[in-house]
């Protein structure tokens, strides 16, 4: 596996070497686009817009537009030396409470391996923010873009989270939201109360392997079902609900049947227990 970065984390006067690689596994299904007459994949090529003919990769560069001037073409050697600070160093600005950052603001994990000589750096760096709940935010350069970032811990490994610089966000302001405290909505303390008891009937340890891909899974089904068989006839097809304009809903009815759904069901040896308890009691 090879590392998309190389480079140091820096903070005061101490450097760790480390290596950068993406904790991402992706399962995205990969369709090649064809032609429906033939089925021949369809094929995108580098043509030049003046001649019409294809441009082999090793004539393409990288060219930046400015207005008046033209294009002004970049080498990749160009855009290495231009900035190597920024592109060999993670420095870290400040240290922020975890819990102050939005999830908003995260964007891609990945995770940060040391080298030999950067362990003990490493390692003083993750229990440092351990033991202070601390995110270690700075920017860093990736293949040209420049990102910001924050180091966490997760158990024994530092992370770096690619985020979103704050005018990368729209503001929650250009949309309608609704405002004001639940007494303006009509919300009454039962149906919270209610509420409550249903996300503690719901409510479970945090497991990631609980959730999977079953729209990936079951597309894969159909798919291998569809290779072996030839044509298949298509799964049914189901009708959206239309949203009823002007309808009231009564909430707190739907609470109570979600919580009597979620009630575990008592089995007979439970009942038998119960009735016996209840007759020694008499007795």
């Amino acid at each position: 596996m090879r590392p998309i970065w190389k480079g140091q984390i820096s903070f005061g006067l101490i450097n760790i070497p480390i290596e950068l690689f993406t904790a991402e596994k992706r399962k995205d299904l990969q369709f090649k686009l064809l032609d429906k007459r033939n089925k021949a994949k369809i094929r995108y090529e580098r043509v030049n817009e003046k001649t019409g003919k294809e441009v082999p990769w090793d004539e393409v560069v990288k060219a930046y537009e400015i207005k008046k001037k033209g294009y002004i073409v970049v080498s990749e050697e160009e855009l290495k030396r231009a900035a190597v600070e920024n592109t060999q160093t993670f420095e870290i600005e400040d240290f922020v409470d975890r819990s102050e950052i939005e999830s908003a603001y995260y964007e891609k994990p990945y995770f940060l391996v040391p080298t030999k000589q950067g362990k003990k750096g490493y390692v003083l760096l993750r229990e440092v923010l351990e033991k202070t709940q601390k995110a270690a935010i700075g920017k860093v350069v990736i293949r040209t873009k420049q990102y910001l970032a924050a180091v966490l811990t997760s158990g024994d490994v530092l992370m770096l989270n690619l985020m979103r610089f704050g005018d990368e966000l729209k503001s929650a302001s250009d949309f309608d939201i609704p405002k004001g405290s639940v007494k303006e909505y009509k919300i009454t303390y039962k149906e919270i109360e209610m509420g409550e008891q249903l996300v503690a009937s719901m409510s479970v340890k945090w497991n990631p392997k609980k959730y999977t891909d079953t729209y990936h899974d079951t597309l894969m089904k159909y798919i291998e079902k569809k290779a072996k068989l030839g044509k298949i006839p298509l799964p049914p097809k189901h009708e959206e609900e239309k949203a009823k304009g002007g309808e009231v809903i009564d909430f707190m009815e739907l609470l109570k049947k979600s919580l009597t759904k979620k009630e575990p069901k008592k089995t007979t040896s439970s009942r038998k227990r119960k009735t016996t308890k209840t007759k020694a009691k008499k007795a």
